[in-house]
């Protein structure tokens, strides 16, 4: 039974809607209704700033983190089917951030939340997938890309770097990988197409488009 629970309890703990009560209680927007219209960090800052974005960004990584780590609550952290109810927990957790049912099942990216999913499972994987999307938006200044990239770069840190070859792995970074590409499939065309927004820690460059 509890094997159950913990991926329920996981869904809903990413289903909470960081951004959208920062921005509700704390500045009087939705900023689903601003914007890109994610529910995320990004979109955060380029509609309320650093000062809002900081604390939704830290919290949505803290979501995918105490997901993973639910396991640890329950007892079975050390049973051997414990990989496989963390893993689950984090997609669940990062699905609940992208459809959380506490906001109409309209959020975010989900790609903190998988952040923090990583984190918990494997942190020396991020050593590696933190500085391919660090370079990659320095160089373009495209967020969506280095999301992209940096999620695409997971089954190759496991295997060919840590390698973590339990079949696990594998399926885990296969599915992060089309939840990602699902979230950023119209960031994909506008990069195709060559208009996507780029970033810019100044707000005006961003409000101004």
């Amino acid at each position: 039974m509890i094997e159950i629970l913990i991926p329920v309890i996981a869904y809903l703990l990413g289903s909470i809607p960081t951004a959208v009560l920062i921005g509700k209680y704390f500045y009087g927007i939705d900023v689903r209704e601003k914007g890109s219209g994610n529910a995320g960090a990004t979109n955060t800052f380029r509609i309320l700033g650093a000062k809002a974005a900081i604390p939704v960004l830290f919290i949505d990584i803290l979501k995918g983190f105490l997901a993973v780590k639910l396991i640890l609550i329950s007892g079975l952290g050390h049973q051997p089917e414990a990989l496989k109810i963390q893993m689950l927990s984090g997609i669940l957790a990062s699905l609940g951030h992208i459809f959380p049912v506490f906001a109409k099942f309209r959020g975010g990216k989900g790609v903190a939340t998988l952040t923090g999913v990583v984190l918990a499972i494997e942190p020396n994987a991020l050593l590696f997938a933190l500085p391919v999307f660090i370079l990659t938006v320095l160089i373009t200044r495209f967020v969506s890309l280095g999301s992209i990239l940096a999620t695409v770069s997971l089954p190759f840190v496991f295997l060919f770097i840590l390698h973590l070859t339990r079949f696990e792995y594998l399926v885990f970074s296969l599915i992060i990988i089309t939840i990602v590409i699902f979230t950023h499939w119209k960031n994909i065309l506008r990069l195709m197409e060559g208009k996507e927004n780029a970033f810019s820690l100044n707000r005006k460059s961003h409000d101004s488009k």
